[in-house]
């Protein structure tokens, strides 16, 4: 699937970034009507996630020391897919350690905690206070800790004290979806700035927002039919990519 062409002489339109009722429209759509179970989207995206992290930062430019990556999970859908990043993270060389410290009690995300204990990736007991301690252990930081169904200022402990303490790292933060924290529409003035943010499936309104340097679409999965209904106007994906650069 690589997106509609535009017509001979006209420039094509600009992707279209979603609305919270929207996103909420489509992942409804293709988990009612085409029959994608929660397993298998969580899979293709955290797949599609570690790709993009590997187009930033190839293993293969990185020293040993640099190939460290601190995936912080939350409890919801997002912490599941972050699981799974760190899962294909680990297949690509990359040595990802996990922060998971309000795990879900679905069975989802326990298979996936499963998988990524089997393959000895280390879960943290605590996240560090003292931000130098992970600047000085990472190369970067996965954001998988809350997804667009988050109201931002309704988030329980651990969650605003994990973000507190994102906020000031400097090494590069990738955010899924959405970075932590933000409004899914209006974006944060006062949030996590990720230089890399990964959406799922499509865009959302707060990517409009976004300052960082890279942003990826990992939706190749999504059928023609529904990238048409909700006019998501994305570019070709090039070859066998399953994500592409805005």
């Amino acid at each position: 699937m690589s997106g509609p062409a535009a017509p001979e002489g006209r420039q094509p339109e600009p992707p279209r970034f979603l609305s919270k009722v929207e996103a909420v429209a489509m992942e409804k759509e293709l988990i009612e009507d085409y029959r994608f179970g929660r397993q298998q989207l969580a899979e293709m995206c955290g797949y599609a996630c570690a790709v993009a992290v590997t187009k930033v930062f190839p293993v293969a430019a990185l020293s040993r020391k640099q190939r460290t990556v601190l995936v912080v999970c939350g409890p919801e859908q997002n912490g599941a897919i972050g699981l799974v990043c760190a899962r294909h993270l680990r297949v690509f060389e990359y040595e990802p350690t996990i922060f998971y410290p309000k795990r879900s009690s679905d069975s989802l995300s326990k298979d996936f905690t499963t998988q990524c204990e089997k393959m000895d990736i280390p879960f943290l007991s605590y996240l560090p206070t003292e931000v130098q301690l992970i600047n000085d252990a990472y190369s970067l930081v996965i954001d998988a800790i809350l997804g667009p169904g988050a109201e931002p200022g309704e988030a329980k402990e651990p969650c605003p004290s994990i973000l507190a303490t994102l906020k000031l790292v400097k090494i590069p933060i990738v955010s899924l979806d959405i970075p932590s924290g933000w409004d899914v529409e209006m974006g944060s003035e006062d949030g996590i700035s990720p230089e890399v943010l990964v959406s799922l499936a499509a865009p959302k309104k707060c990517a409009g927002r976004f300052s960082g340097k890279y942003h990826f679409v990992a939706g190749r999965f999504v059928p023609d039919d529904v990238q048409k209904k909700f006019h998501l106007n994305l570019p070709g994906y090039p070859g066998t990519e399953c994500v592409v650069a805005l």
